[in-house]
């Protein structure tokens, strides 16, 4: 059985994916724009309901995809004489992943996890604006303290956060260190004194777009 056709259709599939990951991060950009204008809650309760909509999105094209692939796998290992209805099984095999589905499934979903930081950081960074206007020097030079990479020593211009244990760095400053122990097969530790965290990945690195915005927000005033 040739399954080149199967194989085609995956990789479309695989695309729609990534158009979806592009809808979660305009929709978490929209939000953090909203925040940072001062604007209703409601509008971004809006944006909120929307990465919820696009993660529901996100399980179904999932759950078709593994129903697919375990079908196709299934096929292989068994090896019928006859040609199975490949549309009959996929189907059986969705439905079934489907029923398994709770509300907790989008809650968990990584890009909106990564939304609801991103919120719970900026709307910090405006809250602290309002402590400055009680104590300005003390709050201004706390907040600048949080700008400073602790691997540069100088302040960040593309901030990422460790989802580990949930330490900052300048983008290009980790990246450099992790190439550099990967060619001497090493583990990187996190270079914030005092984390124990002791094996940085690349792939645990988000980007803190709540941060840079702080930063950039700092440098106009």
């Amino acid at each position: 059985i040739s399954f080149s056709g199967v194989d085609s259709s995956l990789s479309s599939l695989k695309n729609c994916q990534s158009y979806i990951n592009t809808g979660m991060d305009i929709a978490t950009h929209v939000a953090l724009d909203l925040v940072e204008s001062y604007n209703d809650v409601e509008d971004v309760n809006t944006m909120e309901n929307v990465m919820l909509e696009y993660a529901a999105m996100d399980r179904e094209l999932n759950h078709y995809m593994r129903a697919i692939e375990e079908t196709v796998n299934q096929i292989k290992r068994e090896k019928p004489e006859n040609i199975p209805n490949l549309k009959n099984l996929v189907k059986e095999k969705f439905t079934a992943l489907e029923s398994m589905n709770s509300d907790s499934d989008l809650q968990r979903n990584e890009k909106y996890m990564y939304f609801k930081d991103q919120l719970k950081e900026m709307r910090k960074q405006y809250n602290d604006e309002a402590i400055e206007q009680i104590d300005e020097d003390i709050a201004v030079t706390q907040s600048q303290m949080n700008f400073i990479c602790p691997i540069t020593q100088m302040e960040m211009k593309r901030p990422v956060r460790n989802k580990v244990c949930g330490h900052i760095y300048e983008q290009d400053a980790i990246l450099k260190i992790i190439q550099t122990r990967k060619q001497q097969k090493k583990k990187l530790r996190c270079p914030k004194i005092g984390c124990s965290h002791s094996d940085v990945k690349e792939s645990d690195l988000m980007p803190d777009e709540a941060l840079k915005r702080a930063i950039d927000s700092q440098n106009k005033q």
